[in-house]
């Protein structure tokens, strides 16, 4: 039986005796409820018996303040399982789309966990992420951008970020990736581990159909997206 609890803006999913933790960062918008947007792949992970603390946030534009902010607050988590459960277990990093971001910016990092697999990197300006926003901003005179921004950000992968081991999960016609431009920093690195697959989908391909299941019924799955979500799930267990 998994047991549930809701702390430090986490959602904590606990099997009674899980092999690893992974801490997951979902995209904007879609993570300020992970428990139903992402409920799908949340349970494959489970299933094969891996703890799942999802964050939730909404968006703002300083990405690093939120980035700190997941930071603590997993760590926090980690503490409380650990004390349920008697031992300490390592975890993994998983992030869709800007939780991606929000991971790769961390204070420590990346040194604290085993790897980190990302889906669907973005990592867009405010213009871009946000409709009407440059036209808003010209007319009020005012100039919007997240903190840090797009190329800063890759700057920091490139010259702080120190996790080694990396797996990047792209989608084959999702125009929001920018993966490729986060492989060639994450290789620009000394002895640089990562790797990378490219599959069927678009950009939401990993959300699941959690909210249309909870108000339409089962019927309102997607097959195609359940399939994927498992073999995704099965590629970052074997990764072990």
């Amino acid at each position: 039986m998994t047991f549930l609890k809701y702390q430090f803006n986490t959602f904590c999913y606990w099997p009674p005796n899980p092999k690893k933790i992974v801490e997951f960062i979902g995209g904007s918008y879609l993570a300020s409820k992970p428990d139903l947007t992402y409920r799908r792949f949340i349970e494959s992970l489970i299933n094969t018996n891996y703890a799942v603390h999802a964050y939730k946030y909404t968006p703002q534009f300083d990405h690093q303040q939120l980035a700190i902010k997941a930071w603590k607050d997993f760590k926090n988590c980690r503490i409380s399982l650990s004390k349920r459960i008697g031992l300490v277990i390592p975890s993994i990093r998983i992030g869709h789309s800007l939780g991606c971001k929000l991971h790769l910016i961390s204070p420590d990092g990346g040194r604290n966990c085993e790897k980190f697999i990302s889906i669907s990197f973005n990592n867009f300006s405010a213009n871009k992420s946000i409709p009407l926003l440059k036209q808003i901003a010209k007319k009020l005179e005012f100039n919007s951008e997240f903190s840090p921004s797009p190329e800063r950000t890759l700057r920091i992968i490139e010259k702080t970020y120190n996790q080694k081991n990396n797996f990047l999960i792209k989608f084959n016609t999702d125009e929001l990736d920018q993966t490729d431009k986060l492989l060639s920093r994450l290789k620009a690195r000394k002895e640089d581990n990562t790797k990378g697959i490219i599959l069927n989908g678009t950009h939401t391909t990993i959300a699941s159909a959690g909210l249309r299941e909870n108000l339409l019924g089962d019927w309102a799955d997607d097959d195609f997206k359940r399939k994927t979500i498992k073999k995704i799930s099965r590629l970052i267990d074997e990764l072990d």
